[in-house]
């Protein structure tokens, strides 16, 4: 997006670039207020171009998914309206160009040291798939092409050099005409179970696809106290409802991740269905996550009862349970009857909770435009 100096984000902290590059922001950010030389406000930067680089980028690494939730709120404070559906479709056309945790051994100084953002961001640049016009912080008021350089030192001050011409390992970056995949690290899931998101670039394609039966809990510890006692199938797919965000803020479901990993490599098929949150780095088996209309507002996963056959397919973007349509949407809709956390966090934030949107709507607690919350 451009909202940062080029090249500050893999720079590691404790060293001489990192203090250079810290000063250097400092200095950036006072001259772009409107009592400085070049005022550049924020409302002025993050435009419709600025929002659509910024899901390429997230798309091209495989990055987090937790910014599916946090782009659109972004979006809709700028006054621009996205959706899940503006992921799949650019996702479709950007390829995976990264290897990096979870979908890779590589980490980010791995990553910084083969070609790092700026290869990535010059490969894009070069090949069409992001503006390259927009405003930035860059000094001087560059466009992208500030970002296609690395920050160095020369004789004690910070300058800017070329991104290498050639990745450095290609087991880490690749480009545009040798990707890890054609299409990006993300795909979006739908069918009668609702609308979920699952990242494709953690999970290796024999095991993007899944037919079994449902195991559903309301609390993540119950799927391990079944497993301890024994009552789990061997192929299954843990529906864990009731943690979207108005239910229980929306908490990460890491602590299923060694549970379910183990399973899988030991040849179980395994999957993960929630409206709660999972991060990529947790676990690669196959995880349908954000799924809206959570199951406190009625979603399906409210529905959804112990044994039905539930399909997840990340290549064909499609979650469903094999129920038929009229018996499942017949069947009475599930009440919570685990309560939701009662840590400080959470009962600070209930009435927030109480007002939220879904996830897919940035689960926002403000009114936009049309009246509704997080719309």
């Amino acid at each position: 997006m451009g909202l940062q100096l080029p090249g500050a984000s893999f720079i590691n902290p404790g060293t001489p670039l990192r203090t250079a590059l810290t000063r250097a922001a400092a200095q950036q950010v006072l001259a772009c207020t409107a009592l400085g030389s070049d005022y550049r406000p924020i409302g002025v930067l993050v435009d419709e171009r600025a929002i659509v680089n910024a899901l390429v980028m997230l798309l091209a690494t495989g990055g987090s998914t937790n910014h599916t939730i946090h782009w659109v709120a972004v979006a809709r404070a700028a006054g621009i309206h996205i959706n899940w559906d503006d992921f799949d479709a650019i996702g479709q056309a950007v390829p995976l160009l990264t290897h990096i945790y979870p979908n890779g051994t590589a980490d980010v100084n791995h990553f910084q040291a083969a070609g790092g953002v700026a290869f990535v961001i010059r490969e894009l640049i070069d090949a069409g798939l992001m503006h390259a016009d927009i405003r930035t912080m860059a000094p001087g008021a560059r466009a992208m092409a500030a970002y296609t350089e690395e920050p160095q030192l020369r004789e004690g001050a910070l300058a800017y050099q070329a991104a290498v011409p050639v990745s450095a390992d290609e087991s880490v970056v690749r480009p545009v005409a040798r990707p890890f995949e054609a299409h990006g690290g993300l795909r979006l899931l739908q069918g009668n179970l609702g609308r979920a998101l699952i990242k494709t670039s953690a999970v290796k394609p024999e095991f993007r696809r899944i037919e079994a039966p449902a195991v559903v809990v309301e609390d993540p510890k119950e799927l391990n106290r079944r497993h301890q006692a024994g009552n789990l199938p061997q192929h299954f797919v843990a529906v864990v409802r009731f943690q979207g965000p108005r239910a229980n803020g929306m908490p990460e479901m890491h602590s299923l991740a060694p549970l379910l990993g183990m399973l899988q490599g030991k040849g179980c098929k395994v999957a993960l269905v929630t409206d709660g949150r999972l991060s990529g780095a947790s676990g690669k088996f196959p995880a349908a996550i954000h799924v809206t209309p959570e199951a406190l507002d009625g979603g399906p996963l409210a529905r959804v009862q112990e044994g039905d056959t539930i399909l997840l397919d990340g290549e064909a973007g499609r979650l469903e349970v094999l129920t038929e349509p009229s018996a499942f949407a017949a069947r009475p809709v599930a009440k919570r009857t685990a309560p939701p956390g009662l840590d400080l966090g959470r009962i600070l934030f209930g009435n927030s909770r109480a007002a939220v949107g879904s996830a897919e709507q940035g689960a926002m607690s403000i009114s936009c435009d049309d009246g509704a919350p997080g719309t």
